[in-house]
């Protein structure tokens, strides 16, 4: 094969798809494949993944496994947060978040070894190879790209595994027989979708949900729980300072508990079809609540209602992979601009899936009892005010119906 490349960086999990596409670069292309594992917060023991990239002839030094999880919430989950993205209005957007820094840390890990081509496995039906590689050519124009489901003839897990036993590559025997469904898991949320899943009309099976109780089994009482903000991103659960992701991961086990953050979604995918998949995101689900509270209290209504205006826009830019793109970035920048008063604390019950605000406080609140009241606000709201400001609204409405009853 002509224009080989010398050395691949390859997103690499330990699993059958990437262990066999790393075997499979070595022999078809001949090069050095140099693997990176990225920690996200999944839940999985990570280190065999390096067991098993050195007994497939991976040099020691060439074995990334990055602990991102910090990184994951800081940068990526909470400026998603502070814009209340929503992608078709309901989903939280928890795979397409990570796939911008796993770009971003392959390609770091590129320059770092001199390679000159990345590899991933997704397949070609899916949002993740466009996630992927718009994210490497955004950071590395020139950067080689090989995506093996678009070029070998492996096309089932038969002939994966037929491609495994052949060339040595150990299988656990739990994963031997046809998977139910796939999933990805990061500490924002776990997806599934394919097989049991592919007929929409189909109830999602308990066995699929591993991130939330059943509603049946959640407590019977409900839980109240704070959470606190400061410029627009969590800092605190219950009075309790944490970092991003130990926070994150405070909610998703409140969350889990109660049954929180289960959604079943038929969704359009940027490649065109549609595709039904089942979301568990309990933690990110609080926490979209929490903040579109705080913000009741402390944003205007012009800066609140173009946020609502912007957010799809943004949530398809996340979902279409177009995280390094100048036009996110733009709208990052004014989302993060209005955030800059949006602290406070927020009150909520948690019960039978349900998240139910109870209270919420801030010093930056814009909201005025003395103006509000029923009672006597002691001249603080002129209500004759309203008689010219509903007169000047009414008078293109006036002109109108002069016009139209003089016909």
């Amino acid at each position: 094969m002509t224009d080989r490349p010398r050395r691949v960086v390859l997103a690499y999990s330990g699993g059958l798809d990437t262990s066999v596409i790393l075997k499979w670069l070595q022999q078809t292309y001949g090069c050095e494949v140099v693997t990176f594992t990225a920690d996200l917060g999944q839940g999985e023991e990570l280190e065999p993944a390096r067991a098993k990239a050195e007994m497939m002839g991976v040099r020691p030094e060439h074995i990334f496994i990055d602990d991102l999880r910090e990184e994951f919430v800081l940068d990526y989950v909470f400026p998603m947060m502070r814009a209340n993205a929503l992608y078709e209005g309901l989903y939280l957007l928890g795979t397409s978040i990570a796939r911008p820094l796993i770009a971003k840390r392959q390609i770091e890990i590129a320059r770092e070894v001199g390679a000159d081509a990345v590899a991933h496995g997704a397949t070609g039906k899916g949002n993740d190879q466009v996630r992927f590689e718009l994210g490497y050519y955004a950071l590395a124009p020139e950067i080689r790209v090989i995506a093996p489901w678009r070029e070998w003839d492996l096309t089932s897990r038969t002939a994966l595994i037929d491609f495994a036993e052949k060339n040595q590559i150990p299988i656990p025997k739990d994963k031997r027989g046809e998977s139910p469904f796939s999933t990805d898991a990061n500490l924002l949320h776990t997806s599934a979708e394919g097989k049991v899943l592919e007929d929409p009309w189909e109830e999602v099976p308990d066995y699929v949900y591993s991130r939330t109780d059943h509603l049946m089994a959640a407590p019977d009482s409900p839980e109240e729980i704070t959470v606190e903000f400061k410029r627009g991103d969590a800092v605190a659960v219950n009075g309790e300072a944490l970092s991003p992701a130990a926070l994150l991961a405070k909610l998703n086990e409140l969350g889990k508990r109660h049954g929180i953050g289960r959604l079943d979604l038929v969704e359009n995918r940027f490649v065109g079809m549609k595709s039904r998949g089942m979301y568990e995101t309990p933690g990110g689900t609080i926490l979209h609540t929490a903040h579109r509270g705080i913000e009741q209290l402390t944003l205007d209504r012009g800066a609140a209602h173009l946020k609502d205006e912007l957010m799809p826009r943004y949530a398809e830019l996340i979902y279409n992979g177009l995280w390094f793109s100048p036009e996110r970035e733009m709208l990052q920048a004014a989302i993060d601009h209005s955030q800059a008063h949006v602290e406070g604390t927020m009150r909520m019950k948690l019960y039978k899936g349900g998240v139910h605000i109870t209270g919420r406080q801030s010093r930056m609140s814009l909201y005025s009892e003395k103006v509000v009241t029923f009672e006597d606000d002691a001249g603080a709201y002129d209500q004759r005010d309203a008689e010219g400001f509903i007169k000047l609204n009414a008078l293109r409405l006036r002109l109108l119906a002069r016009r139209d009853r003089s016909r």
